[in-house]
């Protein structure tokens, strides 16, 4: 018998995937380049020619075994050590190789996080607006998600709602900042105040709360800023993180997990990531990705071009009407619809050829997103659309 668990999932397949599936089909009739699909956070820019030279001179350099065989179960130690390094010189840690953890990308260091400090049974909280595959990654665990409503006047955390909703079966919190997808940047008063009432709440229960952080647009903050290490402020943190916004490159599945040496069972978590390996035929990333990542540590993608597209829609949202709050980081803008109703909204856009993505799987009705990781030619063009549609559909 096929396991009806999954069989049920296939009908909520990802709104997100469901557009961009869509807006592929409407590309071949009537061309790409008229067809402005804001739906999917696929990194654009390209990737620096320093990944590329790395990859180039593994390649061509290295024993065949050493880029292809298979890498230690907790990752290839040099990797560990350099990942380690370029942490504590960055951000002031003091990790070691036995704190970090080599993962196919962010999600798989989530599902390891996740298997480490939960059991069934368990809540984890998540502040909404929150990337919706979180439902999923809990889900699975046998762990309840459970979402906090949000401060819609700046995105960073309703903490008033926090704290009436965590309690003795909060085993973990998990956040994600910069944000997807309201590209709100936590500030280090949100991170204090965070970490304040955790460790509160810790000597309430009697027992740890794990904070994880999600961190795939950590480098993507603009206007010359910086998103505070979330580590830094409180000891029970687990940063999951991918090279796939960073570097751009998303179909290389290359990340991981790092247990804040403060942590007391930080070096035991990294083992256990092994052995929950086992369980979920992760068996480390590919080798030939840990080597070459960790050659270009502290090097990213342009994000200049982010930039410019994020000032070109807010400006263009914010003369229109809408009501968005400015994004500080990633590639994201999270708008009001210009109705109660934001799936409708988003219905509509699409006899304009506007791809946006209603914001109810994100935990906002009402609002849209748009991931504007697109050429700057394409977002210039599309805003006379935008406007075409706000006028004609809704008097703006």
């Amino acid at each position: 018998m096929i396991v009806q668990k999954y069989k049920e999932m296939l009908g909520a397949k990802s709104v997100i995937r469901t557009l961009s599936e869509a807006a592929t089909v409407r590309a071949g009739q009537i061309g790409r380049q008229n067809v402005f699909d804001y739906s999917l956070g696929n990194p654009s820019v390209p990737v620096p020619s320093c990944f590329k030279e790395a990859v180039i001179s593994l390649l061509e350099e290295e024993d065949p075994m050493t880029v292809h065989g298979y890498s230690p179960t907790l990752g290839i130690p040099s990797v560990k050590e350099a990942i380690a390094r370029s942490l504590n010189e960055r951000f002031g840690m003091n990790y070691g190789p036995e704190h970090i953890f080599p993962t196919s990308a962010a999600a798989a260091a989530i599902a390891h996080a996740l298997r480490a400090v939960s059991v069934p049974g368990d809540e984890v909280l998540t502040f909404a607006p929150y990337f919706p595959e979180y439902q999923p990654y809990v889900d699975l665990t046998g762990a309840v998600l459970k979402v906090v409503p949000a401060d819609t006047t700046s995105f960073q955390i309703n903490f008033e709602a926090f704290e009436q909703m965590i309690h003795e079966k909060t085993a973990a919190v998990l956040v994600n900042t910069p944000n997807n997808p309201s590209g709100a940047v936590y500030t280090e008063e949100t991170l204090r105040r965070l970490a304040d009432v955790l460790l509160k709440k810790q000597a309430e229960y009697g027992h740890d709360i794990f904070l994880i952080s999600d961190e795939p647009y950590r480098e993507i903050v603009f206007d010359g800023k910086k998103q505070p290490y979330v580590s830094k402020f409180y000891a029970n943190t687990i940063s999951c993180y991918s090279f796939s916004k960073a570097l751009s490159l998303p179909g290389d599945r290359i990340g991981y997990l790092a247990v804040n040496p403060a942590c007391p069972d930080a070096a035991t978590i990294v083992n256990m990531c092994g052995q929950i390996s086992r369980g979920i035929g992760h068996n480390c990333p590919a080798t030939l990705m840990q080597l070459a990542v960790s050659r270009v540590l502290d090097q990213t993608a342009d994000f200049s071009i982010y930039e410019k597209n994020r000032n070109l829609l807010y400006d263009c949202l914010t003369d229109i009407g809408f009501d968005v709050v400015k994004p500080a980081g990633t590639f994201y803008i999270f708008p009001k619809a210009l109705e109660e109703d934001a799936i409708a909204f988003c219905q509509k856009a699409l006899a304009y050829d506007l791809v946006l993505v209603p914001a109810d799987t994100f935990g906002c009705p009402g609002y849209f997103r748009m991931a504007y990781c697109v050429d700057t030619e394409k977002v210039e063009r599309s805003l006379p659309v935008l406007v075409k549609f706000a006028k004609e559909v809704y008097g703006r």
